[in-house]
């Protein structure tokens, strides 16, 4: 799994006009499944995500988690993620999981990260989405599940 963490002030996603979900301060995280993914790997990056330290102490270090600040994760399905540029102008997306496959993984993150008890907000799965966002700091990272044997 691929994720792309925007630490944000606020957040908020659209679908067809409506917001669907948003957030106060926390991570938006735009997640994308890959063909080889499991429940294993949505666990892991969700551990990951909540526990990350991306947010200021009383010293301005990035020494606080999402949970230690109170925050909320918002959750964007990106399947784009995987999308590989190296050849041609059209990017692949032959290591993209298809929606039977990660749409369930999508969800499992989601739970995954509810039950360290941080609030979820999240988009709407395979839908055309706006995501609106105010990136603080800016901080950005990437982050990605380690490789499985197969």
């Amino acid at each position: 799994m691929r994720a792309v963490l925007q630490r944000v002030l606020r957040a908020e996603v659209r679908v067809a006009g409506e917001i669907v979900g948003a957030i106060g301060p926390g991570w938006l995280v735009l997640l994308g499944v890959g063909v080889r993914d499991t429940p294993a790997d949505a666990e892991w990056l969700a551990e990951k995500v909540v526990q990350l330290r991306g947010f200021a102490d009383e010293q301005g270090k990035m020494n606080r988690s999402v949970q230690e600040i109170g925050g909320a994760i918002l959750v964007v399905s990106q399947f784009t993620l995987y999308g590989d540029c190296r050849k041609g102008r059209r990017p692949s997306f032959i290591q993209a999981a298809p929606p039977e496959l990660a749409e369930p993984l999508y969800e499992a993150f989601i739970q995954a990260v509810r039950s360290w008890g941080v609030p979820v907000a999240t988009g709407r799965f395979a839908a055309m989405m706006e995501v609106e966002l105010v990136n603080w700091g800016p901080v950005t990272f990437l982050l990605e599940s380690p490789p499985r044997s197969a």
